[in-house]
């Protein structure tokens, strides 16, 4: 046990030594993207883009039980790292004004977000879909790219200084699960056959890019 114990104790400093390297690297031009990347409204346009590509390739009915399929893997992901496993670790976040390591922290904006940190909410919604659209349509550059959403959502929380690398881990395994799990589910009910061709499938990716891009863009004039 005292091996063990070790070992955990051993994880969690490295956790925070990462955490630290990173949210030390910081200037005002990223602290604006950061804060904007990590916001929930401002990737609208590319969840209708989502939502597109599933009326295009899909019929009306296919396509409304992927779209319940989406909202359910998110909506387990979510409530299984905040409901179920947050409440019983109780790791604080390292934003937390009762965390000694906060008096370190880089904060963004005032926001230092809930109590508890770990696992990442952000980190389980965005695997969650990223994940659910890989196993949805097969198709490497959109997986890349929504790998490479999700990857850089997780850098930012530990930038904003709201969570530890290893809180983003375990909301990924958390996301991973949920999306295997619902779109076996979606997959059963609808009967799903992966298209062999599929119709302006890019689109969700453009409409990213172009998102990232006005970010940078908009960081410069703040």
């Amino acid at each position: 046990m005292l091996f063990i114990a070790d070992v955990l104790q051993g994880l969690v400093d490295v956790d925070t030594q990462v955490f630290l390297s990173i949210n030390g690297m910081h200037n005002p031009y990223f602290d604006f993207f950061m804060s904007a990347y990590s916001g929930k409204w401002i990737w609208v346009p590319m969840y209708a883009a989502i939502l597109y590509v599933l009326l295009r390739n899909m019929s009306w009915k296919t396509a409304l039980l992927c779209t319940v399929g989406v909202a359910l893997t998110i909506t387990f992901a979510d409530q299984v790292c905040a409901t179920l496993i947050r409440p019983y670790v109780e790791r604080l976040r390292p934003s937390n004004l009762e965390n000694p390591l906060s008096e370190l922290v880089h904060i963004v904006n005032g926001r230092r977000g809930g109590a508890y940190g770990f696992p990442s909410c952000h980190s389980a919604n965005t695997f969650a879909l990223a994940f659910y659209l890989m196993f949805l349509f097969r198709r490497r550059g959109l997986t890349l790219f929504m790998m490479g959403w999700a990857l850089l959502t997780c850098y930012s929380r530990v930038y904003l200084g709201v969570h530890y690398p290893g809180d983003l881990l375990a909301g990924a395994v958390v996301g991973f699960v949920g999306a295997w799990l619902m779109y076996r589910l979606f997959a059963w009910v609808a009967r799903y056959r992966r298209p062999e061709k599929l119709e302006h499938l890019y689109v969700p990716v453009w409409v990213g890019a172009l998102t990232v891009a006005g970010m940078l863009v908009a960081a410069f004039f703040r």
